[in-house]
């Protein structure tokens, strides 16, 4: 399947109501897993829909290589049926009153396949996906693991340049969700399918994508690797969203007594004179560390005094829960802390663990190489 490109895509279901979807850019490569990851109501399945057929736009276009599905200007639409994409439901969608098998090959029964061919193939994605012994059973004798797994066989059988799949996963319990993970990233590598995957899981989007497109409120905010989304978050609301527990921000300019984000800004200014428009800095909670007296803290590192507030395990780590003056701060560490609450512990963090925001929230690039140096010195 060719490159997939929404230039400027936008959705809007009445006069007076705000954009679902606004002036999107997003292209979809040959053979990508692709995740649209973002808060409820953000505008990712919309999204879908419109790249499935399913919502016409409102305005710009989609096209896949160099041919227009979807163009609003030059009235042109491609019915679903004629896209070649496969779209999984959240609710899986299975005739109740057909066996496993028949809702494999149900659209292969619908392109008049030959019967030969149609059953080499439910047989292999049946093979596959582990659910050829269920074959003559119905979709109330499965659970719900099972039963999604029938839902991808059935689209993967007819060999879609696109599956498209809406939240598959938020039906099933934490351990099912945990195999069929590992199984969507399985059958990636193995059908090479083009992917898109609607979620509001970070973690599901981190663990699957080859690329995250993070969306809030109808608009495109950064599309990147997992490791560019987690590592280099373009404003804010990425880095707020997407971590667990979430990243800590100190905003600046609001002065109180020996509070951190006024160490956190007395730091900066110091350290980093030249360095101009910072408004908060994030860090994330597993970066940094703590010790009982403060000249233990490593040298350069940015360090303040905190009160410790709670002490959370997680099973393999903890989380502390830390206060100052009129902040809240969590600390991640996987090592057992020999702490108690109330106790006065100092927290640390490299330089270049440190991330800088301006004043609209968006991220300071330039901030970046002067942090990165602050760590070798």
């Amino acid at each position: 399947m060719p490159t997939i490109n929404l230039r400027g895509a936008q959705k809007n279901y009445g006069v007076n109501s705000a954009n679902a979807v606004s002036d999107l850019d997003l292209e979809i490569r040959d053979g990508e897993f692709m995740c649209l990851l973002g808060p409820s109501g953000c505008g990712k399945t919309t999204t879908l829909r419109m790249i499935a057929g399913l919502e016409n736009l409102s305005g710009g276009e989609i096209r896949v290589g160099e041919r227009v599905i979807d163009s609003v200007v030059d009235g042109i639409f491609v019915p679903p049926e004629k896209r070649e994409m496969g779209l999984v439901f959240q609710s899986y969608a299975l005739w109740p009153h057909l066996t496993i098998e028949r809702n494999t090959d149900f659209g292969l029964r619908l392109r008049n396949l030959p019967k030969a061919e149609r059953e080499a193939r439910v047989e292999k994605v049946m093979q596959a996906l582990d659910i050829a012994k269920y074959r003559d059973r119905y979709p109330s004798q499965l659970s719900g693991g099972q039963q999604q797994r029938v839902a991808l066989a059935r689209m993967l059988a007819v060999n879609p340049g696109v599956l498209l799949l809406d939240e598959p996963l938020s039906n099933l319990d934490a351990r099912l969700r945990l195999e069929m993970r590992a199984e969507l990233k399985r059958l990636h590598k193995e059908f090479k399918t083009t992917i898109v995957f609607v979620t509001h899981d970070q973690w599901e989007a981190m663990t699957l994508a080859t690329t995250i497109a993070v969306m809030n409120e109808g608009t495109l905010q950064q599309m990147g690797t997992p490791n560019d989304i987690y590592d280099r978050p373009a404003n804010r609301f990425v880095a707020e969203f997407v971590g667990s527990p979430p990243i800590n921000i100190l905003t600046f300019g609001k002065p109180g007594v020996s509070d951190i984000a006024d160490k956190a800004e007395a730091y900066f200014s110091s350290r980093y004179p030249t360095l101009r428009g910072v408004a908060s800095i994030g860090v994330r909670p597993e970066a940094m560390g703590y010790v009982t007296k403060i000249e233990d803290a490593p040298r350069g590192e940015f360090a303040a005094e905190m009160t410790v507030t709670g002490v959370l395990p997680t099973g393999g780590s903890w989380i502390l829960e830390l206060k100052s003056d009129n902040h809240t701060l969590f600390l991640t560490t996987h090592v057992l802390p020999r702490l108690d609450g109330g106790e006065r512990v100092f927290v640390h963090a490299p330089s270049e663990a440190l991330h800088a925001f301006d004043g609209q929230g968006d991220r300071l690039v330039e901030a970046d190489a002067l942090l990165r140096a602050g760590a070798l010195n």
